[in-house]
């Protein structure tokens, strides 16, 4: 219920959506002439506010905070137990209908997890990644993935597949049932960078302490975080995955699935902040 009530009223509450709806709706109530003038006005101010959303870098001052939480992995030479991919980088219909791979703008979660295969030869490889449509069942991402880690040469045997969750707190409570992590044992999280604080925090909560490993940055560093878009479209693109994250951090935080409103790396008990 949980997961429906969240993709349906985030459907409507996307900032695109939402700016979209207002401008047709002042548009609509321009059509009666009691309300031409107010109609018209709003349609106006939400246009005007629509590309200034989309170009002023609004967007990137809202993920900053998010892909700052926790820095990039440092390799402290410490072993690694095992490595957690969640799912969000495929598009798993698409890549099923077509006989192969089709990944997003996310991809980095799965070319980040197969160096890291090879860099811990040992390690077990876990990803965590079901259908995420809210009317049926879509085609599942993990197993997807799992077949083509084994295509670019990871032995199939150090792969785990998580296929039921469709959210971040399923991805947590499954991994975490599948894996069994002992006491003393270090797993790296793999995840954007904007997604990795709702991650970790879920994971905490679940009982499985893992270092995070943020990828899928989609801010700069310096001055470029100030730069305006160059398309209204790639503006509130961002602008939409920002405000859906902080969302998500509030909705969970507010139903006791995350310890804590904005996890950090205190979060991270086997080592995440130690090796920054």
């Amino acid at each position: 219920m949980f997961y429906t009530i969240s993709k349906v009223a985030w459907f409507f509450a996307t900032p695109s959506n939402l700016l979209i709806s207002l401008i047709l709706l002042g548009l609509i109530l321009a059509l009666f002439k009691r309300l031409r003038s107010f109609g018209i006005g709003m349609s106006l101010v939400v246009t005007l506010a629509t590309i200034a959303l989309g170009l002023l870098p609004i967007a990137s001052y809202i993920l900053l905070p998010l892909e700052e939480r926790f820095l990039p992995f440092r390799d402290d030479g410490k072993p690694v137990d095992g490595v957690v991919l969640l799912g969000g980088s495929v598009e798993a219909a698409d890549s099923a209908s077509r006989g192969m791979i089709v990944s997003n703008e996310s991809a980095e979660r799965v070319l980040d997890t197969i160096e890291l295969a090879h860099r811990y030869p040992k390690a077990l490889i876990l990803i965590s990644g079901g259908g995420g449509t809210v009317f049926g069942d879509g085609a599942a991402e993990a197993p997807i993935i799992a077949a083509y880690l084994g295509s670019v040469g990871i032995d199939p045997s150090r792969i785990l597949v998580e296929e039921r969750s469709r959210t971040t707190s399923e991805n947590a409570v499954f991994s975490r049932d599948l894996a069994k992590p002992r006491e003393g044992e270090r797993w790296l999280l793999v995840t954007s960078a904007w997604h990795m604080p709702r991650a970790v925090g879920v994971f905490e909560k679940a009982g499985f302490p893992v270092t995070p490993y943020p990828v899928d940055f989609r801010t700069g560093g310096g001055g470029n975080n100030h730069r305006p878009f160059a398309f209204v479209s790639e503006g509130l693109r961002r602008l939409d995955l920002g405000a859906k994250e902080w969302a998500g951090l509030i909705g969970y935080y507010a139903t006791n699935r995350t310890p804590r409103l904005f996890p950090g790396p205190q979060a991270s008990a086997s080592g995440g902040s130690a090796n920054r």
